[in-house]
């Protein structure tokens, strides 16, 4: 993968980009991505963020080679720190983090969101907290892709910014509510099956124990439930 040739989890992130964006790529590894949308004139300026000094170097070395400094902006800093008003970003990506830590930086970064109306976001896991995080700020699910390479499925959501109240069910949370209109779908169908019985096994190690956290398996079977009710109807 390079800034010519993105990864298809990237590749995904990247078509789900609106026309002469201002985006602020946060953990941007290496800033493929914003360098790629430079070269494809889609975007209009960028900040590729870094919390660690090594990436920042790669990304900094990356974005003179590609010769789009005029329009990338490589900064060092922890999550949304790195945005400025003077920016004026439109767009705020985040790919390849864990759904809590996505969900965390864009907590700690409300200050940063005032004038971003989209959001595209891919956690690697714990996608359900990020749509959760969505709903409670007045974000609305516009579109979302599964995807599988290497071995592992990933998710990519976009959101857009709206001053209506937002309501997932359970249900939404879980699935995703624009990939929950698309079904079936076989990648979809894979990640549950396998989520499926990795939740039943759980259940039974649980069992075993002398004393049974009925808690957490009253939480699993519920979402067990979900998961056959979902696999179900795609059939």
């Amino acid at each position: 993968m390079n800034a010519d040739k993105l990864s298809n989890r990237l590749q995904t992130v990247a078509n789900l980009v609106k026309q002469g964006a201002r985006i602020a790529d946060i953990g941007s590894d290496h800033a493929y991505l914003p360098v790629y949308l430079a070269k494809q004139q889609v975007i209009d300026f960028a900040i590729a963020g870094e919390v660690v000094p090594g990436p920042h170097a790669n990304a900094t070395h990356e974005i003179k080679v590609q010769a789009v400094q005029d329009i990338v902006s490589s900064r060092l800093g922890n999550g949304l720190a790195v945005v400025t008003p003077d920016d004026r970003i439109d767009t705020v990506i985040i790919a390849g983090m864990g759904g809590t830590l996505i969900a965390d930086i864009l907590e700690k970064g409300q200050a940063k969101l005032l004038t971003v109306t989209n959001l595209v976001l891919q956690p690697n896991v714990g996608e359900p907290r990020v749509r959760q995080w969505l709903m409670k700020h007045h974000y609305e699910i516009t579109g979302e892709q599964i995807l599988k390479e290497d071995h592992h499925i990933y998710e990519v959501l976009a959101a857009q910014k709206t001053t209506q109240t937002i309501r997932y069910s359970e249900k939404e949370l879980l699935f995703g509510p624009q990939l929950l209109k698309e079904l079936p779908n076989p990648i979809f169908t894979e990640k549950w099956q396998a989520e499926l019985k990795r939740e039943q096994q759980a259940i039974q190690q649980m069992k075993q124990a002398q004393v049974l956290p009925q808690d957490r398996i009253d939480h699993l079977q519920q979402k067990i439930r979900l998961i056959k009710e979902v696999l179900n109807d795609e059939n």
